[in-house]
């Protein structure tokens, strides 16, 4: 008797064995079912997504057009007329280096290394902010607010982030570091009416952006992370 049922618990733990890696196998069967239409889901929905996205070539053509300046005889900016919004377009070569770099080490440290996005930041923009309804944490790139600025709108939604990760990797494929760079510092708000360094310099300063000092480049590279408090 006592062998019969030794036989018999052999027997049932064997079936309990056997039950349990089938139904591994059906877990693991319906687990990869479940990545795949995952997989084929976003896909999809990036299709959809990109169907009337800008093209980054606009970058080149903004809206935003430069003031009007007027100059004194040694070329100091006297008035600048404009309707909506104060802009004076200047070459990087002329952006101050401690500028640039400040506005790098603020906005974006990994900015000459990364695609155009931050993985991390993306995170927080696709699913910590949606599910705590908070504003953006920050973490987008300096491609990334050059795309929002110039290209999308400033809608709070998971469809206009994931429109501002698709055009910040095609414009980081584009353009150079550079050249992104130096749109980006042309058309950041800086507070007010004030658009890019060179109005930024000429209203808080009244000085080219060329001319600014270390302690002056590293207040306007500050302004963007909060220009309407100016």
């Amino acid at each position: 008797m006592p062998y019969g049922r030794s036989s018999y618990n052999i027997r049932l733990g064997r079936l309990r064995k056997a039950n349990n890696i089938l139904l591994l196998s059906k877990l693991a069967r319906y687990a990869f079912l479940g990545l795949v239409g995952l997989v084929i889901f976003f896909f999809l929905y990036f299709l959809w997504v990109s169907r009337d996205l800008p093209t980054p070539g606009k970058l080149s053509n903004s809206d935003i057009k430069d003031s009007t300046k007027i100059l004194d005889k040694n070329g100091i900016v006297l008035y600048s007329i404009f309707k909506d919004y104060n802009r004076l377009y200047i070459p990087l070569s002329q952006i101050p280096r401690n500028l640039k770099e400040a506005t790098i080490a603020t906005e974006d440290k990994d900015f000459y290394t990364n695609q155009g996005f931050s993985v991390s930041g993306l995170f927080r923009g696709l699913v910590f902010d949606p599910i705590f309804n908070r504003r953006a944490t920050g973490g987008s790139t300096i491609t990334q607010q050059l795309v929002k600025n110039l290209l999308l709108t400033s809608e709070r939604s998971i469809t206009r982030k994931i429109k501002e990760l698709i055009l910040a990797v095609q414009v980081d494929k584009r353009f150079s570091k550079d050249e992104i760079l130096e749109m980006y510092l042309n058309n950041v708000s800086y507070g007010g009416t004030a658009i890019g360094v060179e109005a930024a310099s000429n209203l808080y300063f009244g000085k080219h952006a060329k001319e600014l000092s270390l302690a002056q480049s590293a207040f306007l590279a500050g302004l963007p992370q909060a220009p309407t408090y100016y």
